[in-house]
């Protein structure tokens, strides 16, 4: 079985997270500090063969309106370095308030404001592919 992989792009950061292989759960992996894009590419690309990875789901910013911003445009120009060179399917999940609510479950374990940012991009990334995850799941 394969396994699908949540990815939260960020300025500094870029948040991982992986399902299971039965694409029901998804569990936060370490981060990836912001390298050249094509440093990037080689990563995932890695990540894709020892995981066994058939799909990227990466998170999409909205304003709360619906509308997209400059944010949208920076995710959805790594989309287009990456998606080519991957050679597997890319699908993009509303990310509207996955930060806050990573942010909130993380500092009810009491993590400091250094662990926390350590921990939040790779949270967010585990809530985006997991509301991605739950509205593809054949129980809905």
């Amino acid at each position: 079985m394969s396994r699908t992989l949540g990815i939260d792009y960020g300025t500094v950061r870029i948040g991982l997270a992986l399902s299971d292989p039965t694409g029901t759960l998804a569990s936060p992996l370490p981060h990836l500090e912001k390298k050249s894009p094509a440093q990037i590419r080689d990563f995932l690309g890695e990540l894709i063969q020892t995981q066994n990875i058939s799909k990227i789901v990466v998170g999409l910013p909205r304003n709360m309106d619906g509308s997209y911003g400059p944010a949208a445009e920076k995710v959805r120009s790594f989309i287009s370095q990456i998606q080519t060179s991957l050679g597997i399917p890319i699908e993009t999940q509303d990310e509207r308030l996955t930060t806050a609510q990573a942010s909130k479950q993380l500092s009810e374990f009491g993590l400091s404001q250094k662990d926390l940012r350590k921990k939040i991009d790779s949270s967010s990334a585990a809530l985006i592919l997991q509301q991605y995850l739950d509205l593809k799941s054949p129980l809905r």
